[in-house]
């Protein structure tokens, strides 16, 4: 990922909050026959590793788990992102020379990728990932909640997915690189969007430099 200094995140803290926010992750796997990327939720164990070990699974039937992969796994997570319109820059009245950009986090997550078809493994991670996002609702369901005989079948049609982390690239370009004044500019426009996500990133915006 193409991360200029000013845009670089090394905070493991911050990274992981983003992987977690993302909810959503894509894996990407080189293999010969090319690229194959599948969007799927994963859930990172922060307890295995210098970084992490990522779970999740796929369809069963996916090639991408029957496809064996030429090097490291890629997955990526998105998490904040906002569109930036240069009439927010106090520069745009001074001189004129600015254009649109966006703002975003990503982090970019390798390692090699396993996977895997044990009952018991399977059942374990679809457990965790269930229960992390049934946790807030006030009624949570849980895999337990369906017939074993309905449960074993579903777990026969997917296979596991565990990628242990390790190397990570983080990116929040949040408008750093601006003066402070377009930073308060990008800040204050984007607080006044209707757009859930817009006043996320406002919130985001760093309006004095450290």
């Amino acid at each position: 990922m193409y991360t200029p200094p000013a845009f670089r995140e090394d905070d493991p803290v911050l990274l992981r909050q983003i992987m977690r926010e993302a909810r959503l992750a894509t894996l990407v796997t080189a293999t010969s026959e090319g690229l194959i990327a599948t969007p799927l939720p994963l859930f990172l164990d922060e307890s295995e590793g210098e970084h992490g070990v990522l779970y999740g699974h796929l369809a069963r039937a996916n090639p991408q788990w029957k496809t064996p992969p030429t090097g490291e796994a890629l997955v990526l997570f998105s998490g904040a992102d906002a569109y930036i319109t240069p009439s927010w820059y106090a520069a745009k009245a001074e001189h004129g020379k600015v254009v649109p950009t966006w703002n975003y986090e990503a982090v970019h997550a390798y390692g090699a990728v396993e996977f895997f078809d044990d009952p018991a493994r399977l059942r374990a991670a679809v457990t965790r990932l269930t229960a992390l996002y049934e946790q807030p609702r006030a009624e949570p369901w849980a895999v337990d909640d369906a017939p074993e005989a309905f449960v074993a079948a579903q777990l026969r049609g997917i296979v596991g997915v565990r990628l242990p982390i390790a190397r990570i690239e983080g990116k929040r370009k949040l408008s750093q690189n601006r003066s402070e004044a377009d930073r308060q500019g990008v800040a204050a426009g984007l607080a006044q969007s209707t757009r859930p996500s817009d006043q996320r990133v406002a919130a985001m915006i760093p309006t004095r430099r450290e």
